[in-house]
């Protein structure tokens, strides 16, 4: 992607509060304070006192050249982590805030007797999104770019490649976004149910260039217009069958936070 200033793809207004919110600010906080705080001190106290005791039986004589050494590389090593870890930091609070702002473009759907879920665990990833409602089930996959300050904020699609102004998306969104509704598939038939499981990958704050959903397998789109695609598919499974495989995935998620 081009070096050019970025901004943020949501809107301004960041996204509502997620449950339970203040009590993983605290947990945090409290980890911390009480936990990483005192063990990095403990830790610290320890090294220099077993230093001290490495000189008082060697009566080895003090050298702060070998300190200060070991010195300038922690600190040259911790200038570099930091560093990588801003940037890091900054992605990841990116993606979290996107998830959070689609997570609540969804919740309409309750009123429409859908179940949502969010962070369903899949293997070594997740699925960001799962809903499963009379129109059938379907795999959310959120893409949160940073836009550029001016000029257009388009993703296209060519010869199944996804490309956000002109510049390709590495890790094709579209084989992953596939890849989880054929897992969603595979766990409810193995729980008895034919579902009709859809893809799909939602770009906050982009606008999508309509193609050829159908041909491609695959919905994309920007995240208000889910809503409406979702009201034009056909009625596919009964209130039942949708409280019975909410249910199946529910048990599933439940068992996993458990491990």
């Amino acid at each position: 992607m081009s070096t050019l200033k970025k901004r943020s793809p949501l809107d301004r207004a960041p996204p509502l509060r997620a449950p339970g919110q203040s009590l993983t600010e605290q947990l945090q906080d409290e980890f911390y304070d009480h936990v990483v705080a005192p063990g990095t001190l403990a830790l610290i106290m320890l090294l220099m006192a077993g230093l001290e005791w490495f000189r008082y039986f060697t009566a080895a004589k003090p050298n702060p050249v070998i300190y200060t050494v070991v010195a300038v590389l922690a600190v040259a090593y911790a200038t570099v982590k930091i560093w990588r870890a801003k940037k890091r930091l900054a992605q990841i609070r990116l993606g979290r805030d996107g998830e959070r702002a689609v997570a609540e473009h969804l919740e309409w759907l309750r009123r429409k007797d859908f179940v949502v879920f969010h962070d369903v665990p899949n293997g070594d990833a997740n699925v960001d999104h799962v809903v499963i409602g009379p129109q059938g089930v379907f795999t959310i996959e959120t893409k949160t770019h940073s836009k550029p300050v001016r000029g257009e904020c388009k993703v296209t699609m060519v010869a199944g490649e996804v490309f956000a102004n002109g510049h390709r998306i590495d890790r094709n969104p579209l084989v992953q976004a596939k890849a989880q509704a054929r897992w969603l598939g595979n766990f409810l038939r193995e729980n008895q149910f034919e579902p009709f499981v859809w893809p799909v990958v939602v770009f906050p704050g982009w606008f999508v260039e309509s193609f050829d959903n159908q041909a491609e397998g695959i919905w994309v789109l920007e995240t208000k217009a889910l809503a409406k695609f979702l009201e034009n598919e056909p009625v596919r499974h009964s209130l039942d069958d949708v409280k019975a495989m909410a249910a199946a995935l529910r048990s599933y998620v439940r068992a996993q936070s458990a491990q």
